[in-house]
């Protein structure tokens, strides 16, 4: 004996209401999955992480350089004052 949908009450419009309700449970579960994936990567990239051991000042310049936190001028102003010391 076959078992159909006929007979239950569900009809048409409850099995759609079902498939809408999965699509929108599976697709919430995505979204915690991709929110997650990406809160862990911007962790591993902060930039208010203090500098790494033996990393020199004019490496700290060339990285905020390179990150676009300072201009051009400003990155030549500070390299020359940098290599100025002894």
């Amino acid at each position: 004996m076959m078992h159909s949908w006929r007979g239950t009450g569900v009809g048409w419009g409850g099995i759609a209401v079902m498939f809408v309700f999965m699509a929108l449970f599976w697709g919430g579960i995505a979204a915690v999955i991709v929110a997650l994936i990406r809160n862990s990567r911007s962790r591993s990239t902060d930039v208010s992480a203090p500098p790494a051991a033996g990393s020199g000042p004019l490496r700290i310049l060339d990285e905020r350089y390179a990150r676009g936190e300072i201009d051009d001028e400003e990155y030549q102003r500070r390299r020359q004052i940098l290599q100025r010391q002894p």
